[in-house]
């Protein structure tokens, strides 16, 4: 089965070189999408072998990962994988996460930092955000409260779901919003266990400040625009 990654970056141009590096032994192709970098990320995504689409604009995650699945389909992607650029995902646990698609097992698969192995360096504050994120989703988005890692950045689809859940969400929204429309239909999905690695960096970039409370505002009003 042909496997493709598609990557959403912005200002990864440090980092990115080497996520593609542990991604290529794994992996039949790679998507880059820069979503409006103003740094060199295209051009060191390029050089590392990457297959890469620019955004002129900075759009947002969601909005890059939506470009880089339409093109991975095209390209005849039978499984896509969403991985960010950043490091933080693990690219040696994607055998694991893509297993259950290969087995004819689920349609959709969700990496989830926890189900038995210990996200890395991950800090207290963050922890507490992420309980919020899944008592919100159960309760306000209609999320199963069985979904371990609400806000997993780590999933694989089968080529016939990922033309399915058509997630509308340019930003950060789009997490949730793809795990509802994943656990709300009659599409097979499942997580498995993954390792993610917090540093100083990821934690920048990470959801602070009233970055969560954008999220709500994003998901609230994409449920009334449909």
């Amino acid at each position: 089965m042909r496997i493709i990654a598609v990557i959403p970056a912005y200002n990864e141009e440090k980092r990115i070189a080497e996520t593609i590096e542990k991604l290529q032994p794994l992996v039949d192709g790679i998507i880059v999408v820069d979503d409006g970098s103003l740094d060199k990320t295209a051009d060191a995504a390029k050089a590392a072998g990457a297959i890469v689409l620019r955004h002129a604009l900075n759009r947002g995650q969601g909005a890059g990962l939506r470009t880089g699945t339409e093109a991975a389909l095209r390209l005849g992607a039978d499984i896509i994988v969403h991985i960010d650029a950043d490091g933080q995902h693990d690219p040696s646990f994607i055998p694991a996460l893509v297993e259950p698609i290969k087995a004819g097992e689920a349609d959709v698969v969700f990496g989830s930092r926890f189900m038995g192995l210990a996200p890395v360096n991950m800090p207290l504050r963050r922890k507490m955000l992420l309980r919020g994120a899944r008592l919100f989703n159960t309760f306000a988005v209609g999320i199963p409260n069985t979904v371990t890692d609400p806000q997993s950045g780590l999933r694989a689809f089968k080529a016939s779901a990922a033309e399915k859940i058509d997630f509308k969400q340019d930003r950060m929204a789009h997490t949730s919003e793809i795990l509802r429309l994943a656990t709300r239909s009659d599409l097979r999905w499942k997580e498995v266990p993954v390792e993610v690695r917090y540093t100083a960096d990821t934690l920048a970039k990470g959801q602070f400040g009233g970055g969560p409370f954008r999220i709500v505002w994003q998901l609230f009003l994409g449920m009334f625009n449909k």
